[in-house]
């Protein structure tokens, strides 16, 4: 299975545009927060399941859980912002809450920088920021191949490039 990962596009809807014509074939797309319209739009022109959270820039809504738990082929994925697990300064209570839920992979955003850190065992993945980069002069997303059993496979992709 096919996954496509953003975060942080910050209402640049032309950005998500962009990204969902790099990844058109993703199957399910997580989205790490700021601005959640931004995924709702993503749901909308992708005709996909999108799953997402809100980040420190979105308005509080009680109805929009901060962290949560997505199962795709086989894996159990927290799917965080990270701004409430203090990820700025790294990701120890981010990892400690992914085993905590039984998660094999914890994705989050609100740095701004691409990680890809592969674990045994949780592997922890943030795609930066596709609209607002703090570590390279192009924004960024993830995909990733899902299979039971396996390692997930992880691509970054800086947008302007194939």
């Amino acid at each position: 299975m096919k996954i496509g990962i953003l975060s942080d596009t910050h209402g640049a809807i032309d950005v998500v545009d962009t990204v969902f014509a790099m990844a058109p074939d993703a199957e399910l797309w997580l989205y790490a927060g700021d601005v959640v319209g931004d995924a709702q739009y993503l749901a909308t022109i992708a005709q996909t399941d999108v799953r997402f959270v809100p980040g420190n820039c979105d308005w509080p809504n009680p109805n929009t859980p901060e962290t949560i738990v997505v199962e795709a082929a086989g894996h159990r994925i927290l799917l965080t912002h990270g701004h409430v697990y203090g990820v700025q300064y790294g990701t120890r209570f981010l990892v400690e809450a992914a085993a905590e839920a039984n998660c094999d992979i914890a994705v989050y955003g609100h740095t701004h920088v691409a990680e890809y850190t592969p674990g045994t065992p949780i592997t922890v993945l943030n795609p930066g920021s596709a609209a607002r980069p703090r570590d390279a002069a192009r924004g960024s997303f993830m995909t990733v191949d899902l299979a039971p059993g396996k390692a997930p496979e992880v691509r970054l992709h800086r947008l302007g490039q194939k």
